[in-house]
């Protein structure tokens, strides 16, 4: 199974979502201010293809799209239900969707509220805010042993945001430091019941522990001279507690769910929720099965620490509005979240000066873009024909959820669906959109 998780909790993500055709039932809000006339044609036939062809029950894809004279164009496109049972709701705006590593670009923004409130610099030791990452060890052969030697430079905030902190991840890690992250129970996400059960026994129970408990470990990279998909934002959940003064998921909610009126995003799924939330499902071999039933759901039970890297259920309308807000200049429906320059900065590339990004890029080849990285998501360097423009932001998730907010095109796009594993879809959702647009 982990197998199956690790194969992207985002990477490489920005070439594509899921979706298509029943109108919503709840109205849409004062941003989504009229409803295309036409069906966005590449966009369903995809949506329903997918479900035609069994791959999932059901799934959603919302694109935004600003005009010149103001106001914002939305296409929403659905098909199938939230999960396989015949009564099970269907698909719409408001369902929610495990978004997994899609929680990361919005750990990052917290982090840039705190940049501008001068709280973090982009370039200050986290030891500032966590004295356990003081004196770091790197391995000397991480496929080796655990050799090491002292860290030449600090682990920053700007390495924490972007993956080059030289953390590892207990998805993509290998070798004796992976069975080191197992023994400390450095697994911040969550699976399903019957995995948590073991889970749970190791993991750290607070969100202070958990950083201290990596602390202890080396480093797979010297900080800032590599991109490794790491659990850097989840560690950057403790520096946002320790700046902020307030838990972690509490300014979550309190500085950006709550002035953008993102009322369908959870931590932990209420239970008058659950009805109309998705199940996981995942293939083994040829059969589709479900991982986590909506039900019995792992995402019903609080867990001992909010994941900044994985932890988030949202609806498409409430991930629209965080991507607005940021086409926005960091304001929407009169809240503002950021200062235009500061989303200018988050959105751009900050990979550190030299970094190796061989990693990155070879997982994003066939997007036909050199990427960057901003602030917990991907960038895109250049503009692709056909396809996303530079500066394109946004990431994806373990369970095929994508999204991203393209400046170039004036455009923000969500696909959700749950099913672990699916990366062909991310790539097609995107190529649907783009060749809609183009019509």
């Amino acid at each position: 199974m982990r197998g199956v998780i690790g194969f992207g909790f985002g990477i490489a993500a920005l070439a594509a979502p899921a979706f298509a055709q029943t109108a919503p039932k709840p109205p849409a809000p004062a941003s989504l201010k009229r409803m295309l006339d036409r069906a966005p044609d590449a966009e369903s036939a995809l949506a329903k293809r997918y479900v035609a062809e069994g791959k999932v029950p059901g799934i959603v894809i919302l694109v935004g799209r600003d005009e010149p004279g103001g106001g914002s164009t939305v296409s929403i496109v659905t098909e199938g239900r939230v999960a396989d049972e015949p009564a099970a709701h269907k698909a719409d705006i408001d369902s929610l969707w495990r978004v997994y590593s899609m929680t990361k670009p919005i750990t990052g923004i917290a982090a840039m509220i705190l940049v501008e409130e001068g709280k973090l610099k982009l370039d200050q030791p986290i030891s500032d805010f966590i004295p356990a990452f003081k004196d770091m060890k790197v391995l000397v052969d991480p496929s080796k042993d655990l050799t090491t030697r002292p860290a030449k430079n600090p682990i920053t905030v700007r390495n924490l945001l972007t993956h080059t902190a030289g953390l590892g991840y207990n998805i993509i890690t290998k070798g004796p430091l992976l069975d080191e992250y197992n023994k400390l129970g450095i697994n911040p996400a969550q699976v399903n019941t019957q995995m948590e059960v073991q889970m749970a026994q190791l993991r750290p129970d607070s969100l202070e522990e958990f950083a201290n408990r990596t602390a202890s470990l080396p480093l797979i990279a010297e900080p800032g001279t590599k991109w490794s998909y790491s659990i850097g934002l989840d560690i950057l959940g403790r520096v946002i507690e320790v700046a902020s003064g307030m838990p972690f998921d509490q300014f979550v909610n309190t500085r950006i769910f709550k002035p953008l009126k993102m009322e369908q995003s959870y931590w932990t799924v209420p239970a008058d929720k659950v009805a109309n939330f998705a199940s996981n499902y995942v293939f083994m071999g040829a059969t589709r099965v479900v991982a986590d039933p909506a039900a019995s759901s792992i995402y019903l039970k609080k867990p001992e620490f909010p994941y900044g890297g994985a932890g988030l259920v949202m609806s498409a309308r409430d991930y629209d509005r965080f991507l607005h807000m940021l086409l926005n200049g960091g304001t929407l429906d009169g809240a503002r979240i950021l200062k235009p320059a500061t989303v200018a900065v988050a959105m751009s590339n900050l990979l550190p000066a030299g970094a190796d990004t061989s990693i990155l890029n070879e997982t994003a080849k066939d997007t036909g873009a050199q990427m960057g990285f901003g602030a917990g998501g991907s960038v895109y360097l250049s503009d692709v024909a056909g396809g996303p423009g530079k500066g394109t932001f946004g990431w994806g998730g373990a369970a095929g959820t994508i999204a991203w907010a393209d400046p170039v095109h004036k455009l923000r796009a969500v696909g959700m669906i749950n099913l672990f594993g699916d990366t062909p879809l991310k790539r097609e959702v995107s190529k649907a959109i783009y060749a809609d647009i183009a019509k």
